[in-house]
């Protein structure tokens, strides 16, 4: 299942899960994009966004308005409807109207098949080739990989430190997959000091000594962060 978490009170941006691009609110946007992969529910903290999704025939649950994050969102989501702890769960941004299909049936693959390894600890995510003016970016987090394509460190920094001059850097795609079960242990664990430096909540399984598979994927998929976002997601669907 593809769980969508969309909070009207995005500090940044207002009601930006409702923001109008070419004529459908951005949640349906990203909604309808990917669900050709699997089923799609939004776990939203605000009945306006229920009933703009049933206008579209899009299921939706309500949760808390005080969670702290997309990922305790769809936890209290993934409770309400009583899923089984074997079910996987794919966490896709409100704000990802352009993600790219076939990057959901991608992870989902590496989930099926860390389950069919019956690994411990479920959770994995994408990441793709970026540049060097990319990676100075602190908006664009980098990641690095050991070499079973888990994540070894995720940083706003570009890393790692070029100092031989032969350096490649991966971008982090804000996709999260993981079973039921290992959902509701991430929820569990203590927040992490280097989570709350860098403010990324996926540092705290790495700090935990818990494995996120990644995913390598080309994509051109970009999200709504800002009113300039907006304004050029419009542009594409109005041609």
């Amino acid at each position: 299942m593809i769980l969508i978490p969309a909070r009207m009170g995005s500090t940044r941006f207002p009601q930006k899960v409702l923001a109008d691009i070419g004529g459908v609110p951005m949640v349906v946007r990203t909604a309808q994009q990917v669900a050709t992969v699997d089923d799609v529910m939004v776990a939203t903290d605000d009945v306006r966004v229920m009933e703009v999704c049933h206008g579209y025939n899009i299921p939706s649950v309500l949760t808390s308005s005080t969670h702290k994050s997309g990922t305790d969102r769809i936890h209290e989501a993934v409770t309400l409807l009583g899923l089984a702890p074997d079910t996987l769960i794919i966490n896709v941004q409100a704000d990802e109207p352009f993600i790219e299909p076939a990057i959901i049936t991608q992870l989902k693959n590496r989930l099926e098949a860390l389950q069919k390894a019956h690994a411990p600890f479920i959770m994995a995510s994408c990441y793709n080739t970026i540049n060097d003016e990319t990676a100075q970016d602190p908006n664009r987090v980098k990641v690095i990989l050991d070499h079973h394509e888990n994540a070894i460190y995720f940083s706003r920094s570009p890393i790692p430190f070029n100092r031989s001059g032969a350096a490649s850097y991966f971008g982090h795609l804000g996709l999260y997959g993981f079973d039921v079960r290992s959902l509701g242990a991430f929820c569990q664990l203590s927040d992490a000091p280097i989570e709350d430096i860098e403010k990324l909540e996926q540092l705290r399984a790495i700090y935990h000594a818990l494995p996120i598979a990644m995913v390598k994927v080309t994509s051109t998929a970009f999200g709504i962060d800002t009113a300039e976002d907006l304004e050029r997601a419009k542009a594409i669907f109005l041609h």
